[in-house]
């Protein structure tokens, strides 16, 4: 059931509202409903995480969690999912934004060597900048509906599969019995 598989890589309750970062939310990280984890709530958390895992910004979590309080889905999957992107996986996924923009943007695609520097990163914004945040918009855009209508069919074919084991399961039995 994908329910219990998924709970099992959550962050509990108690230690997602009390994060340093979960206080501005206030109140607001107490409703019920976005810790409750069902199909409706699940698509919703995985597509935004996903969504807000392609944007370039060191608070990604802090975005994930300001749209899904209010659209009240599940608060540990959105915060969690986000972590798709991470220090590993950063390079090739930003890598392929820049691709995809350059290609949408039909421009050239321009060598570079990174570094860590404020001259760098400001000399970028108007070189591979452009081509990267385009990117980034449609592969966030892209990945998160993907991930949303992902999960979504996912839980319907275990669910789906769960019923008709216990059918047969059932059928098997009351035959058995008959004999």
């Amino acid at each position: 059931m994908p329910k219990k598989f998924i709970g099992k890589f959550l962050p509990k309750h108690e230690q997602v509202k009390s994060h340093k970062y979960m206080g501005m939310f206030g109140q607001l990280v107490h409703d019920p409903n976005l810790w409750h984890l069902n199909r409706k709530s699940a698509r919703g958390a995985f597509g935004i995480g996903i969504f807000f895992a392609f944007w370039p910004v060191p608070f990604q979590m802090i975005l994930s969690a300001a749209l899904a309080i209010p659209l009240r889905v599940n608060l540990p999957l959105s915060i969690a999912t986000v972590w798709i992107s991470n220090p590993i996986t950063m390079p090739p996924l930003f890598y392929t934004a820049y691709l995809v923009g350059s290609t949408v943007l039909g421009t050239e695609l321009n060598e570079f060597q990174f570094e860590l520097s404020w001259t760098w990163l400001l000399s970028s914004l108007t070189t591979i900048g452009p081509a990267f945040l385009l990117g980034c918009l449609i592969c966030s855009t892209f990945f998160g509906l993907l991930g949303f209508f992902s999960l979504d069919w996912f839980w319907r074919f275990s669910v789906t599969q769960a019923w008709r084991t216990r059918w047969r399961t059932r059928k098997q039995k009351a035959s058995s019995n008959e004999d």
